[in-house]
């Protein structure tokens, strides 16, 4: 999988960075890179929606509930901003969620990160392949997963169909939750060209008023697939 040299680099010091601190974390049950879009087309306003739906999502206390319930009952997160193929910030880094104290963590991280405008194209392929290669080997988990929001199509750089087959041989999965602000048809693109691997699935959100409930209920069902997931590698074992 070919990345950008810029992007490695960082992606290799964020992972050395946390690594130490994760190395003595037990398994969890599911590992999920939140993708937000940082590009031209998400304005102030929408920028803060998406992190704002974010944190909301993990003080969510029937999220929290659902994680908990989990074989493992622990999830490991980590939040990230992408636009041009060369973009990758890491803003909030991997975090192991386990109970409400956790989450609420996790969120006040993110009501941290600066609300700055944003630009750039939206290079959704090169996003994909960028994030695939933040997932560490120190937090073992059954199942991985990209969540990707935006409101555009991919408009530089990798095809996002190319960028998918990779990421899912790779055993990843890959989600979606799109953004109908300027593309009436973004659902249909990202679920012809962008989501994939297994449980795949994207969620569509009209308007900006339904944003955290569509953040939260997408976050449920990650982690409810997760669940199923385990549960199902659990009964094929032999007795």
């Amino acid at each position: 999988m070919s990345v950008p040299t810029g992007v490695a680099a960082a992606v290799a010091a964020t992972i050395l960075s946390c690594g130490s601190a994760l190395a003595a974390q037990p398994a969890v049950d599911l590992e999920l890179v939140l993708a937000v879009d940082g590009s031209a087309s998400i304005d102030q306003a929408m920028f803060e929606f998406e992190l704002d739906g974010h944190a909301a999502a993990f003080r969510d206390r029937t999220v929290v509930e659902l994680i908990r319930g989990g074989y493992r009952g622990r999830i490991a997160v980590t939040l990230v901003l992408w636009s041009d193929p060369t973009a990758l910030k890491v803003f909030v880094p991997w975090t192991v969620i386990a109970d409400a104290s956790s989450g609420e963590a996790f969120a006040a991280a993110i009501d941290a990160v600066p609300r700055r405008d944003r630009a750039g194209s939206t290079g959704i392929g090169a996003a994909l392949l960028n994030c695939a290669t933040l997932f560490p080997n120190v937090i073992p988990a059954p199942r991985r997963v990209i969540d990707v929001v935006s409101n555009g199509y991919n408009n530089v750089g990798t095809l996002p169909e190319v960028a998918r087959d990779r990421v899912v041989a790779e055993g990843v999965t890959i989600n979606g939750l799109v953004i109908l602000d300027e593309v009436p048809w973004l659902g249909a693109y990202f679920a012809q060209r962008v989501i994939g691997g297994s449980g795949a699935f994207v969620h569509s959100v009209a308007d900006r008023s339904s944003f955290v409930h569509a953040i939260t209920a997408k976050l449920k069902r990650e982690i409810a697939n997760a669940a199923e997931q385990q549960s199902s590698a659990i009964q094929k074992l032999p007795d």
